[in-house]
């Protein structure tokens, strides 16, 4: 069966199912707005280290909570200068349950937009490509739903040793 696939595909033949499915875009549901208090960051190599100190927010129509210790993010920096986020967040929900948030991403900025970040200037998303993908665990019967999806967030806006703040949404 293998083999007729393969044999197939390089005889540009179409595959029943396949080449004729019609593509099907994902929707977004707005899941929540997630502000954070970060750090200043400290360098590690080519990488930045920043804490995430108790005190963000997280509000949504189905989730309202803290962001409680231990939480950080670490920075990757790329050679064409763009930065990789690998974060990790505990949020406290209002009614006492836990979830753990953790998110890769992309931060990318330009010249102009990096010496204003640097200076401690409050960035806006018209400002930088900064895209994240949380998911989510708990092992709250009320919150087990968030096991089951993945998100996709946007940075609203972000200021160097103050906060950063995300749009976050379930992608259906």
């Amino acid at each position: 069966m293998f083999l007729r696939i393969v044999t197939a595909v390089l005889l540009g033949a179409s595959l029943p199912g396949i080449a004729s499915a019609e593509p099907s875009a994902p929707q977004l549901e707005f899941l929540m707005t997630l502000e954070a208090p970060v750090d200043l960051p400290i360098p590690i190599g080519t990488g930045r280290v920043v804490n995430i100190p108790a005190g963000g927010e997280v509000a949504g129509p189905r989730i309202r909570g803290r962001i409680v210790p231990p939480s950080g993010d670490w920075l990757r920096a790329m050679p064409d200068g763009s930065m990789r986020l690998d974060v990790r967040v505990m949020i406290e929900t209002d009614d006492h349950e836990f979830v753990f948030a953790e998110y890769g991403g992309v931060m990318a900025l330009g010249k102009e937009a990096a010496e204003r970040l640097g200076k401690g200037e409050r960035l806006a998303a018209s400002d930088a490509y900064f895209i994240t993908t949380p998911r989510f665990s708990t092992a709250s019967p009320k919150y087990a739903w968030l096991n089951r999806i993945q998100a996709v967030g946007k940075m609203v806006w972000v200021q160097r040793g103050h906060a950063v703040k995300y749009e976050i949404f379930e992608v259906k």
